[in-house]
């Protein structure tokens, strides 16, 4: 397969396959195929609500570089090379949920021909693509895995809202299920990445590695929150200790906080339930994930003992919830651990506010249930919770919001310290 010759689709537009489909149509014919036909609609009008790609580069890529986004299968046959980037969930009891995978794989399967090439980015334990995806293609197309066609891996590492490590600056990691394939993939990535890749010696290296990123940081984030209930309980800032931590040159500067998104909060029940399988129980990454789960918990409980200290009465309390996505200045609201300070407070009062200038109403709704608004309300607050470090947040006056004995909590850690009565 020669360079020249190479037409990719990307399987699945939403916050990683949309910005690698743009970025390839620089230099390759591509094609987007997604199942929401509002979705294709809404992205071939030039407009990404996910607000990952810019409209200005959306529109350049669909008027300049041919790029067409579709949900007709017939429209991506003649591609050659499938990149597939759907989500990989996990269901109510943290088990690893394959179906997205399983039906992209499906849908790989009944346009894929032979000497093609399907390259997987979905987040998974190591094996899964080759033992769970390429079966798929395999029985669905009739074609044979390494005779017939081919297959690779290279993670995504889309970082939602960021938009200093975007997708064409990010070092990828790569991988092929041929010495001769990983090379091809490699050189399709390296097309269009500013800063290269790292070829991985095989497709298990690969997503060992994606697993292993976001592990790392889930650990480290549930040590700091562990520091943070303990100088808490001691009256010590947890802030402070860290700044003065920091000054040592090895010290790894991290802040306690929520952890949610699709990435943290997620992927490291793939290796755990992996591991599991070959006899090792992950101690260390288990308690990591279940004393992050339990911060929105802690964060209401904390705001409450407040409130108590400052007479403050809890019961049908008026309480303002500043943000619900699951990081700053994105729309991205899934996995969002604002929730569980909700329905924690939820059982003192029903008179909840919960502003979010970023978030969809609508899609806040249908996923949790929780009714927000986009318009800060113009009235005064028993209880004030700062969740989200949003740019609109950090430029108020969130002081003029608040009854005279009511309570400041700030979960980030960004406000002034004369406005607030806690943080973590």
């Amino acid at each position: 397969m020669k360079t020249n010759d190479i037409k990719i689709c990307v399987v699945g537009l939403g916050y990683v396959g949309l910005p690698l489909a743009r970025l390839f149509s620089t230099k390759f014919q591509t094609i987007g195929f997604d199942m929401n036909q509002q979705r294709v609609d809404a992205l071939m009008a030039g407009h990404d609500a996910t607000l990952e790609v810019d409209d200005n580069l959306l529109q350049d890529a669909i008027q300049n570089h041919g790029f067409e986004c579709t949900t007709d299968i017939e429209k991506i046959r003649n591609c050659n090379f499938y990149v597939v980037a759907v989500p990989t969930p996990v269901d109510e009891n943290n088990r690893p949920d394959l179906k997205p995978l399983w039906g992209a794989s499906e849908t790989v399967g009944k346009v894929i021909s032979k000497g093609d090439i399907v390259v997987y980015e979905s987040t998974v334990y190591p094996g899964v693509t080759e033992e769970e995806c390429l079966p798929v293609v395999e029985r669905v197309s009739g074609l044979k895995f390494n005779l017939d066609f081919f297959a690779g891996y290279s993670p995504e590492r889309i970082n939602p809202g960021d938009k200093l490590h975007t997708v064409e600056k990010i070092k990828k990691v790569t991988s092929g299920s041929t010495p001769e394939i990983a090379d091809i993939v490699d050189g399709v990535y390296n097309a269009v990445l500013i800063n290269g890749t790292h070829k991985a010696p095989s497709i298990k290296v690969a997503e060992a590695s994606k697993i292993i990123e976001n592990s790392q940081r889930d650990v480290n984030i549930a040590f700091m929150n562990e520091l943070a209930k303990i100088f808490n309980a001691m009256g010590i800032d947890t802030h402070d200790v860290i700044e003065a931590a920091s000054s040592k040159w090895n010290f790894i500067k991290l802040s306690p906080g929520l952890v949610g998104g699709h990435c943290i909060s997620v992927d490291p029940y793939y290796l755990i339930q992996k591991a599991q399988v070959y006899g090792v129980l992950p101690r260390v990454m288990y308690n990591a994930r279940r004393l992050n789960d339990g911060m929105g918990d802690y964060v209401a409980n904390q705001t409450v003992k407040l409130m108590n200290k400052k007479g403050v009465i809890v019961k049908d309390s008026k309480i303002l919830i500043l943000g619900i996505t699951f990081k700053e200045n994105c729309p991205d609201i899934r996995n969002t651990k604002v929730v569980d300070i909700y329905h924690t407070l939820k059982e003192y009062t029903d008179d909840i506010t919960v502003y979010d200038p970023w978030a969809n109403c609508d899609h806040v709704m249908h996923e949790y249930g929780i009714g927000i608004t986009n318009t800060m309300p113009k009235r005064k607050f028993d209880a004030v919770i700062l969740a989200v470090a949003h740019k609109e947040f950090i430029e108020m006056d969130i002081k003029s919001f608040v009854s005279p004995n009511g309570v400041v909590y700030d979960v980030k850690g960004i406000l002034p310290r004369d406005i607030i009565d806690g943080r973590l």
